[in-house]
């Protein structure tokens, strides 16, 4: 049975990272960390995007490694990993090389800096990550698919909410090690890699708990949920940036659960959309910074309402990519390239499990 809520919960976290990162370039500290900003910001951006900010990454951490446990079904380790090398590493390296480098290159020249040429990983530094906690964990994950008593303690501790508790303490314990500063910030660092390791490994045994897990998760979803809002509310109203970190990773797994909740009672339904999107969803991700650049280079020079160039950037942004992604999928020699399956035809309205490379 094909588990449309987890495609679904993919496409929704790399719609949610497109819009934050459309979002950075109306504040003022955006530029500090290689984004192109507004003059004027808009300061009530602020409070939706530190809703975001320390569940979003994770969250897509999580829907990876689901992914990997519906690869691996019809794939032994070597096939995994050479499979997975095409899609994940090959589009990490072209991007390395040709993708970032496009939207450095708009930055420089928005900010009239010398134009040269700058290989980064960028915002691909999540695919790199993906890519070396499934070599990492891949003897593990097989050998948790294989035992029966593996699978037995796995699905029932994670049957149970006492079993997230424990989910819990080992993300609180890995901050409170780490000691990030700030939480949020996960590209290239140790705090990043560790979280993201955890959160991939958690995803593949969400799925490995089977249907006890999800219904457990659905029954206690209001909870998570009234949760997750309560962690907000006083991290933004009391604690400010004085917030505890055991607290601001409890918020980050209520979060993530109640998503997982309510996605896996409420959006497990095919459909056109979903079929379009799933493929859709990679090659945006990978394109998506240099369109957000190019628009922004367009917009910002306006006198428009700052709420009117929010929209245009990410109208722009989304149009662009959709566009660029009408053309990849119809060029068989560029599909593997952005982790486009080879022998999906353009029209081709269908969805294999584990297809998709995260």
């Amino acid at each position: 049975m094909r588990h449309y809520y987890i495609d679904w919960l993919r496409i929704i976290a790399i719609g949610l990272l497109l819009v934050y990162h459309v979002a950075i370039g109306f504040q003022p500290w955006g530029m500090l960390i290689g984004f192109i900003t507004n003059e004027d910001p808009w300061p009530t951006l602020w409070l939706p995007m530190t809703a975001l900010n320390i569940w979003r990454i994770p969250l897509l951490f999580v829907v990876s490694g689901m992914g990997v446990y519906f690869a691996m079904q019809h794939r032994n380790w070597k096939a995994l990993i050479k499979e997975r090398m095409l899609r994940i590493g090959l589009p990490f390296a072209f991007g390395i090389v040709a993708i970032v480098p496009l939207h450095i290159l708009v930055w420089r020249y928005y900010y009239q800096v010398e134009l040269s040429y700058t290989a980064d990983p960028g915002h691909l530094w999540f695919l790199g990550n993906i890519l070396l906690y499934l070599v990492l964990l891949a003897p593990l994950f097989y050998y948790l698919n294989r035992s029966l008593k593996a699978q037995h303690f796995t699905k029932k501790v994670l049957s149970h909410p006492l079993g997230l508790l424990l989910v819990a303490v080992v993300f609180i314990a890995e901050a409170i090690i780490i000691r990030p500063v700030p939480y949020e910030l996960y590209a290239m660092t140790r705090h990043g890699f560790f979280l993201g390791l955890l959160a991939f490994f958690t995803g593949f045994c969400f799925v490995l708990s089977g249907k006890p897990f999800w219904q457990m998760i659905q029954n206690w979803r209001w909870l998570f949920a009234v949760l997750a809002i309560a962690g907000f509310a006083f991290r933004q109203f009391y604690f400010g940036m004085a917030t505890p970190v055991y607290l601001m990773t409890a918020e980050s797994q209520a979060w993530i659960l109640a998503v997982l909740a309510f996605g896996s009672k409420h959006l497990n339904q095919p459909g056109r959309l979903l079929t379009y999107l799933s493929p859709a969803a990679y090659p945006v991700y990978i394109l998506h910074m240099v369109f957000l650049y190019l628009g922004s280079l367009l917009v910002f020079q306006t006198t428009w309402p700052v709420a009117l160039k929010f929209a245009a950037v990410l109208v722009f942004t989304v149009g662009c990519c959709l566009l660029a992604y009408e053309v990849i999928r119809r060029i068989q020699w560029l599909k593997p390239l952005f982790g486009v399956k080879l022998m999906q035809k353009p029209n081709e309205l269908v969805i294999e499990k584990g297809e998709y490379p995260f």
